[in-house]
């Protein structure tokens, strides 16, 4: 990881953590039986056994926070796929103000469905809970070791986070750590920071100042897609 995030960016991650606690009202966001549907609704018009299937599983960013699903960033990366003709399936499974916990009781029931590439975007909230990095490290290790049981040829991509200065240097740097840490043991591949260019900047942010707008989900998808473009390519590659 080792770039500095701004002061204000790390004070825009703790109300993040606050704010998405709260569930979002009407259709602007997916609610965890949404997400969770989607997650098993037959695709009839794929060759099931020759489409690569991503998991997106994380919180409010996601979930695309007071927006609607098609502007979240999952939704920005099926149109980048299709735009290209390939055979991938994104399944969104954020929810706001979801955990590491969280994430961990949910992901058997996600995984009925066959999932090739895992994007783990979660922690954030524990750590704005001020919960012992150790338990959020264990907790998504405990995810990965289930996806990798079920599926050992699944590619993981975390998705890295960072936590204010107010927390203390301490516990900042032992969360900072988790995901790289995690990115090596797991031979995984890592997203620095989810956030990069969009925190911290208002005119991307929506009027509470936390959550992006349309145009900062399009720049998150964009950092998602420096990762996730060539892990598809290897495995588009395999393909017959």
């Amino acid at each position: 990881m080792g770039r500095k995030v701004s002061v204000i960016t790390l004070w825009l991650l703790i109300v993040l953590g606050i704010a998405a606690c709260r569930r979002a009202s009407g259709p602007a966001v997916q609610s965890e039986t949404q997400t969770d549907t989607l997650a098993t609704q037959p695709t009839d018009t794929l060759q099931t056994r020759q489409v690569i299937t991503v998991l997106v599983l994380g919180n409010s960013l996601a979930a695309g926070y007071g927006l609607s699903p098609a502007e979240a960033f999952p939704a920005l990366l099926q149109r980048k796929v299709d735009s290209l003709g390939w055979p991938v399936r994104i399944l969104n499974a954020g929810v706001s103000g979801e955990t590491s916990a969280g994430g961990l009781r949910r992901i058997d029931w996600l995984l009925r469905e066959r999932i090739d590439i895992l994007i783990l975007e979660l922690g954030a909230n524990d750590g704005l809970r001020g919960i012992d990095p150790e338990i959020t490290r264990r907790n998504l290790q405990g995810i990965i070791d289930k996806v990798r049981d079920r599926y050992p040829e699944a590619d993981i991509i975390l998705a890295g986070m960072q936590m204010p200065p107010n927390l203390g240097p301490d516990y900042t740097a032992a969360f900072q750590a988790i995901y790289p840490d995690l990115a090596r043991a797991n031979r995984a591949h890592l997203i620095p920071f989810l956030l990069e260019g969009v925190g911290g900047v208002p005119e991307l942010n929506q009027a509470d100042g936390i959550h992006p707008k349309a145009q900062g989900q399009r720049i998150v998808a964009e950092n998602v897609w420096r990762v996730l473009r060539p892990v598809l390519e290897a495995r588009l590659a395999t393909i017959v």
